[in-house]
């Protein structure tokens, strides 16, 4: 990667970059807090929808979560590119490079979490890894965590949930991510990984990132990142928001607590299989795990499907099958899947 170097900024323009984002914050901030008073406002005395109805209950949770959703991505995905602008993929190679199964799964899994990178990157990640030396067990742990405990995931189940059901999220996504990267190195599968993998070589040095990068350019790279994630999930977001709004207003009240509730022993697993086929990323899963949970759906089940969505993609497997044959990618798919079936019964068990 070839970089510029840029003369420092002067502490002026330093303080002038540091006041426009304070602004930004604030303005975010208020918009945010403003966001349910604002559409209770122009739905219920505005257009006279009353909150009673099905129609004014589903038009607002869809008025309401597009915004709240938008809002949050914007923040989040703006924060943690900066803090990526610290980390690439050959740092994170080079953090995992010459560590033991065990000790490395728990790091793999932890690199995961901070270092997120879309399903499109599932490829060139697992070929880094396990071309500079990287454990298959260890690689896949990261994987795993990559997707399924990823910031925006975070920050969506806390401002919905609250800080109990979070920390159980990351605390079960991690163990899935590190007992299935585990158990899936013990088994000693590296003879169902393409053969050109274990041939590539790596040429040059491990790149780390100049701590000097000024921040002008972290922030370039934040707002440049905030507009194509958006673009690329729009989409998505206004889908699961709008079967989240229809289940919302229209479903029955008992239906899903009936046949999804904590009352089914099947709940669980039905959840995972649905979810395994699905397209879809956090933010867009987000507003019907919301609704499947407002009408009476286990937590343990509607966060497996969650799991399910992000962590067991069919874009995301189509991808590893350029790198994991077959028999691979099908215990990939049962171990990983199983875990967050134990957590899902798990989660039920506890909540």
């Amino acid at each position: 990667m070839n970089t510029i170097t840029k003369p420092k900024a002067s502490p002026t323009s330093n303080a002038q970059l540091w006041g426009k984002l304070g602004i930004v914050t604030l303005l975010w901030g208020l918009l945010y807090k403003l966001n349910r008073p604002t559409w209770d406002w122009l739905i219920y005395q505005v257009a006279g929808l009353s909150e009673e109805t099905r129609l004014g209950s589903a038009v607002h949770f869809f008025l309401f979560d597009t915004t709240k959703i938008f809002l949050l991505l914007g923040g989040i995905v703006f924060a943690v590119t900066v803090v990526r602008s610290f980390v690439t993929i050959e740092r994170t190679r080079a953090l995992l490079g010459g560590r033991r199964e065990g000790a490395g799964n728990v790091a793999a899994a932890g690199l995961g979490v901070v270092t997120p990178f879309c399903s499109c990157s599932a490829v060139p990640a697992f070929i880094g890894f396990v071309a500079a030396g990287v454990p298959l067990g260890v690689t896949l742990s990261f994987l795993i965590a990559s997707p399924m405990v990823n910031e925006v995931a975070i920050v969506l189940i806390f401002g919905l949930f609250g800080f109990k059901i979070t920390a159980l999220y990351i605390g079960f996504g991690l163990l899935v991510a590190i007992l299935g990267g585990f158990i899936l190195g013990k088994l000693r599968l590296e003879r169902w990984v393409e053969p050109f993998v274990f041939e590539t070589k790596l040429r040059g040095k491990t790149v780390v990132p100049s701590s000097d990068m000024p921040w002008e350019d972290r922030f370039a790279l934040g707002r440049e990142e905030v507009a194509t994630i958006l673009k690329k999930v729009w989409p998505y977001v206004l889908v699961g928001i709008g079967i989240g709004a229809a289940i919302h207003g229209w479903a029955p009240e008992d239906f899903f607590a009936r046949w999804a509730g904590s009352g089914n022993p099947l709940a669980v697993p039905i959840a995972v299989v649905v979810g395994v086929p699905l397209y879809s990323n956090a933010a867009g899963v987000m507003p019907l795990v919301e609704a499947l949970a407002a009408k009476g759906v286990g937590m343990g089940t509607v966060l497996s499907f969650m799991m399910a969505v992000v962590a067991l993609s069919l874009p995301e497997m189509i991808l590893l099958r350029r790198v994991l044959k077959i028999q691979l990618l099908a215990i990939y798919v049962g171990v990983v899947g199983s875990g967050i079936i134990a957590v899902g019964y798990l989660f039920n068990a506890i909540i």
